[in-house]
């Protein structure tokens, strides 16, 4: 089966049926999306598929069409992405399970939406728990990522 992750095409021997995460962690070697809950209720599994913010745990791999993008691939030549520099200062993570997650959302969304409200903000990182509760430093981290954004960052 061959999927096209982070921009490079990926060969990978799999039952159409295993889950995407699987696949990306345990035949492909891309660890960034993580596990946590198995029942695409947590987020931690979140990487995009053309753009669109999948629960990889749930998805299985045979309908995985599209180009999937993974935390490790939203960072450009040697540069940070704006989520992943405002993630930083804004001292988002703690424990940081969630986080790669909670960023892939959180790049959706600004690529949905230039300039999101809070309310935009609630509704697109939902379904991305953070058991620690930083939720008010991701949602400053997520309009830091839009200003910088803007700015061309």
């Amino acid at each position: 089966m061959r999927l096209s992750v982070d921009g490079k095409a990926v060969e990978i021997e799999a039952d159409p049926d295993m889950p995407l995460l699987w696949a990306l962690r345990d035949l492909a070697g891309i660890t960034g999306p993580k596990f946590g809950c198995g029942i695409a209720a947590c987020g931690a599994c979140t990487v995009l598929i053309d753009g669109i913010p999948v629960r990889s745990c749930s998805l299985p791999v045979g309908q995985a069409l599209g180009e999937i993008t993974t935390i490790e691939g939203i960072s450009t030549g040697g540069k940070l992405h704006p989520v992943q520099q405002a993630w930083l200062d804004e001292q988002v993570a703690q424990c940081g399970y969630c986080q790669a997650g909670q960023i892939m959302s959180a790049v959706a969304l600004l690529d949905e939406i230039a300039d999101p409200t809070d309310a935009d903000i609630d509704n697109a990182m939902g379904g991305n728990l953070c058991r620690c509760g930083t939720y008010p430093r991701i949602r400053a981290a997520i309009h830091k990522a839009a200003a910088l954004k803007q700015a061309g960052a």
